[in-house]
């Protein structure tokens, strides 16, 4: 999340309070809260598990939200906390707040000219739908939410909702408040049914040209680049990177913090739990890995109840012959 203009570090301190130690320069200007994933020159991020401590502290934010005394990197300005995700979300709600709406339509919302809005279509504020657009009835979105030229949105379909992120406290799941924003560019296609969650502190992206089937779901904070075809019934996890030209067929799914080359396929009913660096690959299967190998693999395991057959004929027929001796 972006603030409307940078604020000094004891600003921030104002709304956190006074319980945090410092550590570092105090003469900071901070541009907005991100997560590490979608962290930027001047931003504050958070952490609190030792897997991401190195990761965040060698991120390009500037003031890091830590619950462990740490050396302060260079350039960095260390916020230590007992509770750095509570901090974290008390910056993100002074900022973000719900607005109940009694309109179908929030007057805040820009809807360019030759857009069609269709009966029982719910638009939160701030939205700004760009020219030529098809919005279909009975789809919802949310406030913030920015969509480009030519948009084709059908029934049911909801964009922006809050991401599914949830952190395990001893008293139950703690909801990581959502204050980003779901963008879409020119050109997209989205079916019946589709929900693509906004991001956490970041936006969620969907690239120009990229066509949605019915019933997917995009988790928050991913980037889907342009020109990719998404089919029914697939899912994606939050806080991916997906290359353009990425194909994913039906029934498919995708693991959270992946980076996934250009002109990648996922078969069909395959899931994919790890990044892809090289272009143009064909995966399939539960793990995916490439498509032949997983064929051939397949056509092998076929054939192991007449290998182990075989097996026993031959383990009998060497008993037989020590039998003689």
């Amino acid at each position: 999340m972006k603030f409307d203009t940078p604020l000094k570090l004891d600003d921030i301190l104002r709304i956190i309070g006074n319980h945090v130690v410092v550590k570092g320069d105090r003469n900071v200007f901070i541009t907005g809260i991100n997560e590490i994933h979608s962290a930027e020159e001047g931003n504050l991020s958070f952490v609190d598990s030792p897997k991401y401590y190195e990761r965040v502290l060698n991120s390009v934010a500037g003031v890091v939200l830590i619950n462990k005394k740490v050396d302060v990197p260079e350039g960095k300005t260390i916020l230590i906390s007992e509770d750095p995700l509570e901090d974290f979300l008390k910056i993100a709600r002074h900022f973000v707040h719900f607005h109940p709406q009694k309109e179908m339509i929030n007057p805040t919302a820009k809807i360019g000219k030759g857009t069609i809005i269709q009966p029982g279509v719910f638009i939160g504020e701030n939205v700004v739908i760009g020219e030529n657009c098809l919005i279909h009835a009975n789809v919802t979105i949310y406030a913030d939410t920015i969509i480009g030229n030519h948009v084709i949105i059908h029934s049911g379909s909801v964009i922006g909702g809050d991401a599914y992120y949830f952190q395990k406290r001893s008293e139950g799941w703690k909801k990581l408040d959502s204050c980003g924003r779901t963008v879409i560019e020119d050109y997209v296609d989205i079916g019946c049914n589709v929900t693509i969650d906004k991001g956490v502190s970041g936006d969620t992206f969907i690239g120009e040209g990229t066509k949605f089937d019915n019933l997917v779901q995009v988790g928050h904070d991913t980037h889907i680049g342009k020109h990719c075809l998404i089919c029914s019934q697939c899912g994606i996890s939050g806080c991916t990177y997906i290359s353009d030209e990425f194909i994913a067929w039906g029934k498919s799914s995708v693991n959270k913090d992946l980076y996934i080359a250009p002109r990648t396929t996922l078969l069909a009913l395959s899931a994919l739990d790890k990044n892809i660096p090289e272009e143009g690959a064909v995966l399939f299967g539960t793990p995916a890995s490439d498509a032949r190998s997983k064929w051939k693999e397949m056509a092998y395991a076929k054939k192991l109840p007449e290998l182990f057959a075989a097996f026993e004929q031959m383990k009998n027929e060497l008993a037989e012959l020590k039998k003689g001796k």
